[in-house]
């Protein structure tokens, strides 16, 4: 390896590190409250984003199901052709945008409107058309992205990811979730067989 792709690669841990740090400066205790009020009183979840926010928002309904809150990844494409059929009045969609505009999301948004679907919207830019139209908005912060372009979805993909790793450990103490529901319905892999031979 080329030292300068070396010394770049190294950077990775710092940039990412300092964006995590700086992420608490903008925690909105009152939104996230919401959030998480919203999530748990949902009877499913749904969850949409495109490209790299899109495969975070894939990984928060895993996050979800494993806590045993219904959920699925509705692709932006699917869900003007029918899938957001899932969503019923009640029910609760999250859309994550870094800029807010995602054109793909913005129908998403209208038809959850009629449906009666609360949106909770992450995003940097809290005066895009998806934060307000938004039930809660919470805030996304990036300092860089890791690469010296500061162009590819890296660090901004692990900001969104802390978010949702917030929101799944504040449900876990809200819904008084046990780890012995978690061994019911992870039997599989070593996390499985430590659980189930308690």
């Amino acid at each position: 390896m080329k030292k300068e792709s070396l010394e770049q690669a190294k950077q990775v841990y710092r940039i990412e590190a300092e964006c995590i740090r700086g992420m608490e400066e903008y925690f909105d205790e009152e939104a996230y409250a919401r959030a998480v009020e919203l999530l748990k009183n949902a009877p499913r979840i749904g969850t949409a984003g495109c490209g790299h926010s899109g495969i975070i928002c894939q990984h928060f309904a895993h996050l979800m199901c494993c806590i045993e809150r219904p959920a699925r990844f509705i692709s932006p494409a699917e869900a003007v052709h029918g899938g957001s059929g899932f969503l019923e009045k009640g029910d609760v969609m999250l859309l994550a945008s870094r800029g807010g505009r995602t054109k793909e999301l913005l129908p998403i948004l209208e038809i959850c409107k009629k449906k009666g679907v609360s949106v909770i919207t992450v995003t940097e830019n809290l005066e895009s058309p998806l934060a307000l139209g938004a039930d809660v908005v919470l805030k996304q912060y990036v300092n860089r992205e890791t690469d010296k372009y500061n162009c590819q979805g890296t660090t901004s993909s692990t900001a969104l990811a802390v978010i949702f790793h917030i929101l799944q450990t504040a449900l876990i103490e809200e819904t008084d979730f046990q780890n012995e529901q978690f061994a019911v319905v992870h039997p599989g892999g070593a996390v499985g067989e430590r659980l189930n031979n308690k």
